[in-house]
C-alpha cells in the first residue's frame, strides 16, 4: 500500500509504534526483535530499493531505541536495567544498522529520497546528543551515514558546514540534556569531512583534555581513510594519533597499528614513520614491536631482541619462528644454544629435559644449514663438559643426541 508515511521518517516512527505496541510486554530479546520487525513489515509500504533500504534503517533505529529503554519522545531516559538477553539483541541490531549504512546505494536524483536522508541525520543528531552513559550507540550511524551515504555524492562543503551550525544550535536547544561528548566529537568529525584535519585534530584533542577520547571514535576516521585509498592522509593521522594510542589497551594499539600496515603496504616508504613510536613505548609496545619485526622480515633485529630481554625459544610457537628459520637458520642458532644452557644450569632432570628439546631443534638447524660437522663438534663439547651431570648423560642418551 502506499500513503503519506512513505513521505516522512517521522510517519514511518508512528508506523513502527502502532505495529509493536502489541509487544511492549515482551521480553527484549532477540526474539522480540524478530517478532516487531515482522509486525512492521507487514504494514511496509512500496518503495523503491534505496527507500526501501532507508525503512529497513529506520526500523532498526526505532527498535534499538526500545531495547536501550529510549522513551516514546526519543530523549534518553536512564535507570532502567539491561539484561544480558537484550544486550544480545542490541548488538545484533547494531549489526544489521552498520550493514544496512554500509551497502552501496546508486541514487542519481530522487528529491524524496535526499530530504529523507536529511530527516535521518536529523534523527540520528537528537539520538547521538541525548545519549547518556559510557557506551554510546547511535554515534556510529551518524558517522557511516555521513561517511557512505552523503559523501561519496557531495560536490561542495555546503552541508557539512550547515551540519556545524546545526551541531552549534543544538547546544542551546537541549541545554542539560546534551551530550558533551557526543557533540564535541560530531564537530570533529564534521571538520574531517571538510578536510580540515588541524581543526579536526585540535577538537579531538580538547575533546580527549575535558573528558577522554574512546579510541572507537578515533578508528571510525581511520577507517573512512582506508576505505577511500587515503594513505598520505591516514598516515599523517596515525603520527598525529599516536600520543593518544601509546597508553590504551594492548587489543586497541594492536587494531591502531593494523592501520600502519595497510598504508605502508601501498607506501612502502613510509614505514619508518612506524617504528620510532613503537619504539618508543617499549615495553610497553613489546608484543606489537616483535609482531612488526616478523611481519617486515627484519629478522636480526628480531632476535638481538629476544637475546637482550632473555626471552625462552619454547615461549614461541614452531609456525612463529619458521620464517627465520627458512630465510636466516643461522640467526637461530644462538636463541637456541643460551636457552639450553639455560636449562643446564638448573640442576634438576626437568630442566635437563627441557634443554635437551633445544639441543634437538639445534640438531635440525645444523642440518638445514648443512653443517653437520659443526654440530657433532659442538655436542661432543657439550657432553664432555657435563660429564659428571648424570642425569642429563641419561637424557642426553634417550634423546639419541650421544651414544
Amino acid at each position: 500500500m502506499k500513503s503519506e508515511r512513505t513521505l516522512n521518517t517521522t510517519k514511518w516512527h508512528e508506523l513502527f509504534r502502532e505495529q509493536t505496541a502489541p509487544l511492549a510486554s515482551h521480553v527484549r530479546n532477540l526474539a522480540f526483535v524478530r517478532e516487531a520487525l515482522a509486525a512492521i513489515h507487514i504494514a511496509r509500504p512500496e518503495l523503491s530499493p534505496p527507500m526501501n533500504r532507508l525503512f529497513e534503517l529506520h526500523a532498526h533505529l526505532y527498535l534499538l531505541g526500545l531495547l536501550l529503554n529510549r522513551s516514546p519522545d526519543q530523549t534518553g531516559h536512564g535507570g532502567a536495567f539491561i539484561g544480558f538477553h537484550t544486550h544480545e539483541a542490541i548488538a545484533d541490531t547494531q549489526k544489521r544498522i552498520a550493514a544496512l549504512l554500509h551497502e552501496q546505494t546508486v541514487v542519481k536524483d530522487e528529491t524524496s529520497y535526499w530530504l529523507m536522508i536529511g530527516e535521518t541525520v536529523d534523527y540520528l543528531r537528537k539520538q547521538m546528543l541525548t545519549e547518556t552513559g559510557t557506551k554510546l550507540y547511535f554515534a556510529e550511524p551518524y558517522f557511516w551515514l555521513w561517511h557512505h551515504t552523503i559523501s561519496p555524492y557531495q560536490t561542495d562543503n555546503r552541508l557539512y558546514l550547515d551540519e556545524l551550525q546545526k551541531l552549534q544550535a543544538a547546544q542551546t536547544e537541549l541545554g542539560q540534556a546534551l551530550s558533551r561528548y557526543s557533540w564535541m566529537t560530531a564537530q570533529a568529525w564534521m571538520h574531517f569531512f571538510l578536510r580540515q584535519d588541524t581543526e579536526a585534530h585540535a577538537a579531538l584533542m580538547e575533546l580527549n583534555n575535558r573528558i577522554h577520547l574512546q579510541p572507537t571514535d578515533v578508528f571510525l576516521l581511520l577507517q573512512a581513510l582506508e576505505n577511500t585509498g587515503e594513505w598520505e592522509r591516514l598516515a599523517v593521522w596515525l603520527n598525529k594519533l599516536t600520543p593518544l594510542m601509546e597508553k590504551e589497551r594492548q587489543l586497541t594499539l594492536n587494531s591502531f597499528y593494523r592501520y600502519w600496515d595497510a598504508v605502508i603496504e601501498h607506501l612502502p616508504a613510509l614505514q619508518e614513520q612506524m617504528w620510532e613510536p613503537i619504539i618508543r613505548a617499549l615495553p610497553y609496545t613489546e608484543s606489537i614491536y616483535e609482531e612488526k619485526l616478523l611481519r617486515y622480515e627484519k629478522w636480526q633485529q628480531w632476535m638481538d631482541y629476544q637475546l637482550s630481554t632473555g626471552t625462552e625459544p619454547l615461549s614461541y610457537r614452531v609456525s612463529v619462528l619458521a620464517p627465520i628459520e627458512k630465510h636466516s637458520p643461522e640467526l637461530l642458532l644462538p636463541f637456541y644454544h643460551q636457552a639450553a644452557e639455560r636449562y643446564v644450569l638448573l640442576r634438576n632432570r626437568d630442566g635437563y629435559k627441557t634443554a635437551v628439546k633445544l639441543l634437538k631443534r639445534l640438531a635440525k638447524l645444523y642440518k638445514k644449514m648443512k653443517d653437520e660437522e659443526r654440530w657433532e663438534a659442538y655436542i661432543d663439547a657439550f657432553s664432555t663438559r657435563h660429564s659428571r651431570l648424570r642425569a642429563l648423560q641419561e637424557e642426553l642418551r634417550k634423546g639419541k643426541l650421544i651414544t
